[in-house]
C-alpha cells in the first residue's frame, strides 16, 4: 500500500511540473518575448489523428463481428420484421453520417496542421453551408419519424377480440402467470379483492365466463394467428418482454395494458433456424422489480395451429382443479368436463350440462328445473306457520 501511494505521488508531481512548464511557455509566447519554432511534435500529433481514426474504425468492425453471433435471430412476428428494418435502416444512416463527419474531423487537423509558411484564413460563417447541413438532417429525421409513426399506429391499432387469441398475462413478485379462455373464447372478469392464496388471479366467479378459463404453466401461442395479450400487474411495475417477437409492454398495477402481434415461426422452426435443438422462446421481465427480478422467466411455445388447438383441448379448467374452492363461492358448481355454469335470470349461478348452457332459449327451462330441484327454504326461527312467535 505504501509503495502504491509513493508511485501515485510521484506521478502527480511529474504532472504538476509538466503543467507548470506548459503554463510558463504559453505566458512567454503571449508576452511576445519568444517566438519559438514548431518542432517535430506538431507533425507527430497531426499524423496521429488519421491513424487513431483508422484504428478506431478497425476496432469498431472487429467488435461488431465479435458481437454478431449474440444478436437476436430474425424477428418471429409480422410487426417485428418491420421494426427490425426500421432499426437497421436508422443504424445504417447513423454509421454513414458518423464515418463522413469523423473522417473530416480527423483529416482536417492533419491536412491543415500548423505551418510557418502559411497563415490561417479567417472564415467566420457560410450561410449556404449552414442551410445545407441543417436541411438534410431535418429531412432525414422527418422521414424516420413518419415511418416510425406509421408502424406505431399499426401496432397500437387493436383488432377485434373475436379475431384474436386473447390471453391474460399477469406479473407478480416474482413470477408470470397466464390465463386462457375456455370453449366460449371469452375470458372471465377478475377483481383484486378476490385475490388470495388459491385464487392468485382474482378470478371473479360471479361472471359465468370465468368457469371454463384455464391457467397453464407455459405460454402457448398459435403460429399465424393474431394474439392479443391483456397485461396487468398485481404488486409493482413489471414489463412483458418477448424479445424474439419484438414485444415489450409494461405491466402496471391498476392500469391494464395490451399488445397484439402475429407469431410467424414455430418453436420447431426456430430450432432449425438457430441450429439449437434446445432453443426455447421466453417471456422475461425488463423492469427491475425487486430481489427476485432475475427469476421472472416464463417458457413460451409457438405451436402450429392444429397442435395449438389440441394443446388447448387437453388443459383442465382452473375451476375443475380447484373445485372445493369454487364450491365455497358457487355451491351448485360441479367439476365435470361436460358441465358449464350459467347465470339464471334471477342472477344466481347454477351448474348445467354444457349443451344446455350454449343452447338458445334454454335459460328459462334451466331456471325452472333449478327451482324444482332446489330444497324449499326453512321457516324463519322463532315463527310458526301462522306468523306468530312460538
Amino acid at each position: 500500500m505504501t509503495s502504491l501511494l509513493l508511485v501515485t505521488a510521484g506521478i502527480l508531481v511529474l504532472l504538476i511540473l509538466l503543467l507548470v512548464f506548459r503554463v510558463h511557455t504559453l505566458v512567454t509566447v503571449m508576452r511576445g518575448k519568444e517566438v519559438g519554432k514548431i518542432g517535430l511534435s506538431n507533425k507527430i500529433n497531426a499524423a496521429g489523428m488519421p491513424i487513431v481514426f483508422a484504428l478506431g474504425l478497425i476496432g469498431f468492425y472487429c467488435t461488431y463481428q465479435a458481437a454478431k453471433p449474440h444478436f437476436l435471430p430474425d424477428a418471429a412476428s409480422e410487426h417485428g420484421v418491420k421494426t427490425d428494418f426500421m432499426f437497421w435502416f436508422t443504424m445504417a444512416l447513423l454509421v454513414i453520417a458518423f464515418v463522413i463527419t469523423n473522417t473530416m474531423l480527423f483529416w482536417f487537423p492533419y491536412k491543415y496542421q500548423h505551418s510557418e509558411k502559411r497563415k490561417a484564413f479567417f472564415y467566420p460563417d457560410n450561410h449556404k453551408l449552414e442551410i445545407v447541413w441543417t436541411i438534410i438532417p431535418a429531412v432525414v429525421m422527418t422521414g424516420l419519424v413518419f415511418y416510425g409513426l406509421k408502424e406505431w399506429n399499426y401496432i397500437t391499432t387493436f383488432p377485434a377480440e373475436n379475431e384474436c387469441e386473447v390471453i391474460e398475462v399477469m406479473g407478480k413478485q416474482f413470477a408470470w402467470q397466464v390465463r386462457y379462455p375456455g370453449k366460449d373464447n371469452k375470458l372471465g372478469r377478475y377483481k383484486f379483492k378476490a385475490i388470495d392464496a388459491t385464487n392468485e388471479f382474482g378470478i371473479d366467479f360471479t361472471d359465468s365466463a370465468s368457469f371454463d378459463d384455464f391457467v397453464p404453466r407455459e405460454l402457448h401461442l398459435p403460429k399465424g394467428k393474431k394474439v392479443l395479450l391483456r397485461i396487468r400487474a398485481r404488486d409493482v411495475i413489471h414489463s412483458v418482454f418477448l424479445p424474439h417477437f419484438r414485444v415489450k409492454m409494461d405491466a402496471v398495477p391498476g392500469m391494464p395494458t395490451r399488445f397484439w402481434f402475429v407469431p410467424t415461426k414455430s418453436t420447431e422452426e426456430m430450432r432449425d433456424i438457430t441450429g439449437n435443438p434446445k432453443f426455447n422462446y421466453e417471456l422475461a421481465c425488463t423492469e427491475i422489480c425487486g430481489r427476485g427480478h432475475f427469476a421472472m422467466r416464463f417458457l413460451v411455445v409457438v405451436d402450429e395451429p392444429e397442435d395449438y388447438e389440441a394443446w388447448k383441448a387437453s388443459q383442465n379448467r382452473w375451476s375443475e382443479d380447484n373445485a372445493d374452492y369454487v364450491k365455497t363461492l358457487v355451491p351448485s358448481f360441479k367439476a365435470l368436463k361436460d358441465t358449464a355454469v350459467v347465470a339464471t335470470t334471477d342472477s344466481s349461478m347454477v351448474a348445467v350440462p354444457a349443451d344446455s348452457a350454449n343452447a338458445v332459449g334454454k335459460k328459462d327451462s334451466v331456471k325452472a328445473d333449478t327451482k324444482k330441484d332446489a330444497p324449499k327454504a326453512a321457516p324463519a326461527k322463532g315463527k310458526n306457520k301462522g306468523g306468530k312467535k312460538s
